[in-house]
């Protein structure tokens, strides 16, 4: 946008001005989660409908025994549990008043455009990072009065202790016993669950592919995983200096910040301790983007009014979340309780 007398631009002007602004706004904006790779993204076209089904197939890990001129045994093979994602828009309208234009305000107008494109973004952002916030619920209530479903494929929360499977009667834990913050000893606690509880649908065993460590803001819980990544030793030094430290390359640490809040993305500390492991490999954690975020600016006779000489700009976007599949996932809820 240019500083020139805004009492002198027509819509057409401002608009293009406008853009610019918005290009700026959106550029200033990164998705921590998105870029992190625990998200996958894909695109829903228009006119392809409001929903998608998800879903996983698995294969018996190990050939069989076979006799001469005896018949191969067949594979077992068994779908995963399937999720259905609904597609829903956000959206949020600006107003550009006449005094604005014509008083001299134009950095109160440059905000307000400057801010209009990422709140979507933002929105977006928090609404992916709340499925971990309330991997603990069914359902949570979102900012705007509506029922979010939060299960996964077999019907529980994101968070469990007894995930199922579809072909076999064996359970999975993604959620560490005692939920203790993050440590070292907490870490290996976490190696270890995950090394137990990774089974296929056929409830065989599959190794483990986690490689991200992720926690909130929480400057304690940043500090010890940076600690334990960092160090160019084992944490134990002294007689065992020199050492490699094995977790240097291990893991990458992705810092969520908006997991400890609530459904408005106020602060709430109740979950600041927050942490688990992710595997990008194997995530099922699904956005449909239909509608990436974009801004509708007024034109003459839409979004211009004739009694209050008001300009009106809104932003939209729209997506579907869905995750069909938590065994990519595992959380510590870092409050002590078992």
């Amino acid at each position: 946008m240019s500083t020139l007398d805004l009492s002198t631009v027509s819509l057409p002007d401002f608009v293009r001005n406008a853009e610019i602004t918005w290009k700026k706004g959106a550029e200033s904006f990164s998705s921590v989660i998105q870029g992190s790779g625990i998200v996958k993204e894909i695109s829903i076209a228009q006119n392809t409908g409001n929903t998608r089904e998800f879903s996983s197939m698995d294969l018996e890990l190990y050939a069989k025994d076979k006799a001469e001129r005896e018949q191969s045994a067949l594979a077992r093979s068994q779908q995963g549990y399937s999720k259905i994602g609904t597609l829903y828009r956000v959206s949020l309208a600006q107003v550009i008043t006449y005094q604005m234009r014509t008083q001299g305000k134009y950095k109160e107008i440059q905000n307000t455009l400057l801010d209009l494109l990422p709140s979507a973004m933002r929105r977006r952002e928090l609404d992916l990072q709340h499925r971990i916030t309330f991997a603990a619920n069914t359902s949570y209530t979102n900012m705007s009065g509506r029922t979010v479903d939060t299960t996964v494929g077999d019907t529980l929360a994101l968070a469990s202790t007894a995930h199922t499977v579809r072909g076999s009667s064996t359970t999975y834990r993604n959620i560490l016993a005692n939920n203790p913050q993050v440590s070292r000893g907490s870490v290996e606690a976490m190696e270890q669950m995950r090394i137990e509880n990774s089974i296929n649908q056929l409830g065989q065993k599959v190794p483990c592919t986690d490689d991200v460590i992720w926690t909130t803001d929480d400057q304690n819980s940043i500090n010890s995983v940076r600690e334990l990544l960092r160090a160019t030793s084992t944490l134990e030094s002294g007689a065992n200096a020199g050492v490699p430290n094995v977790y240097q390359t291990k893991y990458r640490h992705v810092v969520l910040p908006l997991v400890a809040t609530d459904k408005d993305g106020n602060v709430d500390s109740t979950k600041s301790k927050y942490w688990g492991f992710a595997s990008t490999r194997n995530s099922s954690f699904m956005l449909g983007v239909h509608e990436q975020p974009h801004v509708t600016p007024p034109s003459t006779g839409d979004g211009v009014s004739v009694l209050t000489d008001d300009w009106t700009f809104a932003v939209n976007a729209g997506h579907m979340i869905v995750i069909p599949d938590p065994a990519w996932f595992s959380i510590s809820y870092g409050n002590g309780a078992a």
